[in-house]
C-alpha cells in the first residue's frame, strides 16, 4: 500500500545496486516511483534483487518502477532482448497495410516485453509515444511514432493501452499535448510551435483523447499562441486545457525535470510543475544533488494522487 508520507516525485539511480546514501535519500523522502535505465540493468538476477530493495525499502510491493521500454532506438533491455525493429513505426507501417498481421504481431511483441518487465519486477512502461510523425521537422520523435495519420496513432495507442494493462504493465501516454511539431530536441532546447489552438485541438492534441491510461506524460514544449510565457509543463493554461479539453482526468507527470528545455534551476523547474498543475515530477539523472532539490520541493502526495495510485495498482496487481 502506497504511505501517506510518500513524496509526488519518481527519480532515477545511479548504478546496478543502491548505495547507501541513496537508501538513506529514499528511506527519508518516500518517492512516489522509480525509473530505471540502462545503467540500472546488468541481469535478470541483479535486476530482479534491485527492484526488490526497492520495494522493500520503501515498503510498498506495488512500488511504480517506470522503464521507457518503446522498441526500436528507446530500448533499455539490450542486454537481454534485440526489438531494434520493432520501432512504433513498423507497427504503424504494418497496421496501414495488413491489420490482421499487425494484431498478431503486436500482441506477441506486447506480451513478451511485459513477460520479461514482470520479470525484472517492473511495473510501468512509458508508452505509447502518442506524437504525431511530421517530415522535415526533428527526428527525436521520427520512428518512435506509429505514423503521420492522426487516426492511426490514436487507434494503435489504444491498442497498446489495453494489450499492456492486459498484462499487467501500466502504461503512460506522452508527450502530451503533442511533440511531433518540434523542431528542436527538447533535450537540448526548448522546441517553440507556432500553431493556433483550433488546428491543435483538431490534429496533435486530439489523439490523447479518451485514452484508457492512467498517467500522462508532458511535453516540455512551448506554443506560443496557447501561453507565450510558459512552456507545457510549466503552463497553467496548458495544464487546463489538458483538463478540460483533451479531457484528461488522471495523473499528469512532467517528463524529465532536468532536461535542457527548461532553462531554469531544478528547484523552480519543481516548484513551477506543481504550481501549473502537474501531479507528479520526474527526474531521471540519479544526481544526488539534483534529486534533494526535488524532494525537498515535492509536496507529499494529496488525496487524488491516492486515488489514481490505487487505480494503477489495480492493473500491475
Amino acid at each position: 500500500m502506497i504511505n501517506k508520507n510518500t513524496r509526488s516525485f519518481i527519480c532515477g539511480i545511479k548504478g546496478y545496486k543502491l548505495s547507501k546514501t541513496e537508501i538513506k535519500f529514499l528511506r527519508k523522502y518516500k518517492p512516489w516511483g522509480i525509473i530505471l535505465f540502462s545503467r540500472n540493468i546488468k541481469t535478470i538476477k541483479q535486476t530482479q534483487l534491485l527492484t526488490k530493495s526497492l520495494k522493500n525499502i520503501l515498503q510498498n510491493p506495488t512500488l511504480p518502477i517506470l522503464i521507457d521500454e518503446e522498441g526500436g532506438r528507446v530500448s533499455r533491455l539490450r542486454k537481454f532482448i534485440d526489438n531494434s525493429v520493432f520501432t512504433n513505426k513498423y507497427f504503424g507501417d504494418l497496421y496501414k497495410k495488413d491489420k490482421k498481421k499487425f494484431n498478431l504481431y503486436f500482441d506477441v511483441y506486447v506480451k513478451q516485453i511485459s513477460y520479461l518487465l514482470r520479470l525484472l519486477g517492473i511495473n510501468v512502461n512509458t508508452v505509447p509515444v502518442l506524437d504525431i510523425l511530421r517530415k522535415n521537422l526533428h527526428q527525436i520523435v521520427g520512428d518512435r511514432s506509429f505514423s503521420s495519420n492522426k487516426k492511426i496513432v490514436s487507434k494503435i495507442g489504444d491498442i497498446c493501452i489495453d494489450k499492456f494493462h492486459k498484462n499487467k504493465i501500466a502504461t503512460i501516454t506522452k508527450h502530451i499535448p503533442g511533440h511531433g511539431l518540434a523542431k528542436v530536441d527538447s533535450h537540448l532546447k526548448l522546441p517553440i510551435i507556432d500553431k493556433n489552438q483550433a488546428y491543435l485541438l483538431k490534429n496533435d492534441f486530439s489523439v490523447f483523447s479518451k485514452k484508457k491510461s492512467k498517467i500522462t506524460m508532458t511535453g516540455h514544449l512551448m506554443f506560443k499562441k496557447l501561453d507565450s510565457q510558459y512552456p507545457v509543463t510549466h503552463s497553467k493554461k496548458i495544464i487546463r486545457i489538458i483538463r478540460n479539453k483533451i479531457k484528461f482526468n488522471e495523473l499528469i507527470i512532467t517528463d524529465d525535470i532536468s532536461m535542457k528545455a527548461l532553462n531554469n534551476n531544478i528547484e523552480d523547474n519543481v516548484i513551477k510543475s506543481f504550481s501549473a498543475g502537474c501531479n507528479l515530477v520526474l527526474h531521471c539523472n540519479g544526481k544526488m544533488s539534483e534529486m534533494l532539490k526535488v524532494a525537498k520541493n515535492s509536496p507529499k502526495i494529496n488525496n487524488f494522487v491516492i486515488k489514481k495510485t490505487s487505480q494503477i495498482t489495480n492493473i500491475i496487481s
